[in-house]
């Protein structure tokens, strides 16, 4: 029985849109793990030492941490790094395709900023909720700090500052209190900075990437989906056509016959479709895919016995 026209309108309707979406979705889910993984932190593994020698280092670390965990990687999985990065060794002028060493700098620019996202949205999180911090905070030893933490307090203020985010401190539960709510003020107030600094260096980033960007709106907005949709259809493609290659040599192998000729992209054309692409007017591309082959003077005769070599050798695992 086949589901009314209308249902699979309505069907399409939110697919779509769940579509369009997809990257505010997936920020908004890493913003949800990043506040569970934090609220685990907190209340299971993080447990202030409340001595003035190790407070400051492992509050910062648990605040610092796991940042520069998240960091390496956002790094480690981005694709676009490694498609610049690798083979790079061998031949540095990869880096930088018809010598556009400017553009290069942008596309790692922009990587690192997409790492950046999850490191910003922990520390951010961490620092509105203030536990890192006050341990941190609290184990100072500058005189500058200690003096405005406890101005117009008593000595033991100074000497006790250490246990004020334990229950061990010989203060009165009011002066304790004070010291805390003044921490985490400070750590709300450091939190809610980043937040609008992240907001507005993306807002003039996104301006400035627009204000210099060589095609209208619509025509980046088509440059986007195409430069999607090739993605997911070379990914489609690559695993049948990686499939019909095994599906042939196991044949081969089983049967103990000559291989089928089959025809295979050249190393030179997996080099210029992994480049790094720069737009240019001169041309109707959206990606070096589609530079290559519309070029008139590629090399059209394909590699019978697909083999990965180089004068150095490589090996895959």
């Amino acid at each position: 029985m086949k589901p009314p026209p209308d249902t699979m309108d309505n069907f399409q309707t939110v697919l779509r849109f769940f579509m369009n979406q997809k990257a505010t979705i997936g920020y908004s889910f890493m913003a949800l793990l990043t506040i569970g993984g934090e609220r685990v932190f907190s209340m299971v593994s993080f447990q202030c030492p409340c001595n003035h020698d190790q407070n400051f280092a492992y509050g910062l670390t648990f605040l610092l941490g796991p940042a520069a965990v998240l960091m390496v990687l956002g790094l480690f999985f981005s694709t676009r790094l490694w498609r610049l990065y690798t083979g790079c060794c061998l031949n540095p002028m990869k880096l930088c395709p018809r010598g556009n060493c400017f553009g290069c700098l942008r596309a790692f620019m922009s990587i690192f900023t997409g790492a950046c996202v999850a490191p910003i949205m922990w520390l951010c999180v961490a620092l509105l909720n203030g536990t890192f911090y006050e341990c941190a905070v609290s184990g100072l030893d500058d005189n500058l700090v200690v003096d405005l933490f406890c101005k117009n307090k008593t000595l033991k203020c100074r000497e006790e500052l250490a246990r004020v985010p334990c229950d061990r401190s010989k203060l009165s539960s009011d002066e304790r209190m004070e010291l805390l709510l003044m921490f985490r003020a400070q750590s709300q107030i450091l939190g809610w900075s980043l937040v609008i600094i992240a907001a507005v260096v993306g807002l003039l980033g996104t301006c400035c990437t627009n204000c210099r960007s060589k095609v209208s709106y619509l025509q980046l907005t088509f440059w986007k989906r195409y430069v999607e949709k090739e993605k997911e259809r070379f990914d489609t493609y690559a695993v049948d056509y990686a499939t019909k290659l095994a599906e042939r040599n196991l044949q081969s192998f089983f049967e103990n016959k000559d291989p089928e000729a089959f025809p295979f992209p050249s190393h030179k054309a997996w080099e210029e479709i992994s480049a790094h692409y720069t737009f240019s007017r001169s041309e109707q591309c959206y990606s070096t895919l589609q530079r290559y082959v519309e070029r008139t003077d590629k090399d059209l005769n394909p590699e019978k016995r697909p083999a990965l070599y180089s004068e150095y050798g490589m090996e895959m695992h």
